[in-house]
């Protein structure tokens, strides 16, 4: 890819495309994350002389909408970088053009949420031209986007010189590391709701790994493919050949697979509800595994003794809802106490999980696209990173 050392900011007016899709509860970013990683990028074009415009989107608008405002996002912004103002205009608009032609080398422009644009996700050319009059170079540091082929992503970097910002590097290099000869014994621990979701990522990783730790919902998928009585436990149920296939498939090429030995069980997800502890193979019914139990905690932990490369994605339960949010933050701090070993979160709720323990540091990398992160181990690029080379 090219990067931001091949290009020379100075006078330039730089389109940088971030990615800003946090939490906003009263008006106010809950999680800032993902602001504080552009930071690198934006101070080192800032220092170097450039004027900058920022295009991001946030949640899933179905067109100009004041909840999905970026708003809060450019005063959360102007906190760190003082020279940022949010502009409420649409980025394909004349007045977001004007806006930008105007600015001053120090100056940073934010623009207003590019999934307000009807072409966006459609990576519509004519948008894409329109976002590239904006700016005489492209960086492209929104990670958690690059495996969308949208206007702001793909479309506006096949116009202007386009470059991968830091954190889009740190991002590449770090999961490339997952895939190109990793240090063994190599651990992955796949949580969340569905095997549908893991199913390309679980194919790729399996002839590169040791160990396959389950857990989250998806683990009732491969409970009952294995004949066991899961209750009213999430199942995907149209994946039942597939999970008995997969686990076929580990064993032939000598992966141990762990699932859950036991689960905290509820009659509904709810928090304060009454809890109980079953086998993971022998749920009675009207009851659902919700997270997993002490035992599978210190099973999960055990298997990950030694690892010397960890890639961990999806939590272990319903980890909004305490107290389904124990088995997570177990695994968090299981990982997090590997001495020595390259360990990699992949985005979503696992980083909450590490947010919330504040071991951050004791990872040696947070990915902050969870999606991006998976379609990355299962194809080893993206349409984002394809675009740069």
């Amino acid at each position: 890819m090219r990067t931001l050392l091949d290009l020379d900011p100075k006078g330039k007016r730089v389109l940088v495309r971030v990615d800003y899709n946090v939490p906003i509860q009263g008006g106010k970013v809950q999680d800032e994350t993902r602001i504080l990683e552009s930071l690198p990028t934006l101070r080192h074009l800032l220092e170097g002389g450039a004027s900058l415009v920022l295009l991001s989107h946030l949640g899933r608008p179905k067109g100009p909408d004041p909840k999905h405002s970026l708003a809060p996002v450019g005063e959360a912004l102007k906190a760190h970088i003082p020279e940022a103002r949010f502009a409420p205009f649409l980025p394909g608009s004349e007045e977001a053009r004007r806006e930008a032609e105007a600015l001053r080398p120090g100056e940073v422009l934010l623009l207003e949420n590019v999934r307000f644009e009807p072409g966006e996700e459609k990576n519509d050319p004519e948008l894409a031209a329109r976002y590239a009059r904006l700016g005489e170079a492209f960086v492209l540091d929104a990670f958690g986007s690059a495996h969308r082929a949208h206007a702001s992503v793909v479309g506006v970097a096949r116009l202007l010189p386009a470059y991968a910002g830091f954190l889009m590097e740190k991002e590449v290099k770090a999961l490339s590391r997952l895939l190109q000869d990793p240090e063994r014994p190599y651990a992955v621990v796949l949580g969340g709701a569905k095997v549908s979701d893991k199913i390309g990522v679980i194919e790729s990783l399996l002839p590169r790994i040791d160990r396959l730790l389950i857990g989250g919902a998806m683990a009732f998928t491969f409970l009952k493919a294995l004949g066991k009585e899961v209750g009213k436990s999430l199942v995907e149920e149209d994946r039942l050949d597939l999970a008995q296939d997969l686990l076929r498939r580990a064993e032939g090429l000598g992966v141990r697979v762990y699932l859950p030995e036991d689960v905290v069980a509820a009659e509904r997800i709810e928090a304060g509800v009454e809890t109980r502890l079953f086998p993971a193979e022998a749920i009675p019914i009207p009851y659902m595994g919700l997270d997993i139990g002490p035992k599978t905690r210190e099973a999960f932990a055990r298997a990950l003794e030694g690892a010397r490369t960890v890639f961990w994605n999806g939590p272990m339960g319903v980890f909004e809802v305490p107290p389904f949010d124990e088995g997570t933050l177990a695994v968090g701090r299981a990982i997090a106490s590997l001495e020595g070993a390259f360990t990699v979160v992949g985005g979503g709720d696992s980083v909450a999980a590490v947010n919330r323990l504040g071991l951050k540091d004791r990872f040696s990398h947070v990915s902050t696209g969870g999606g991006a992160s998976l379609e990355f181990l299962e194809k080893g690029t993206l349409p984002g990173i394809e675009v740069l080379k």
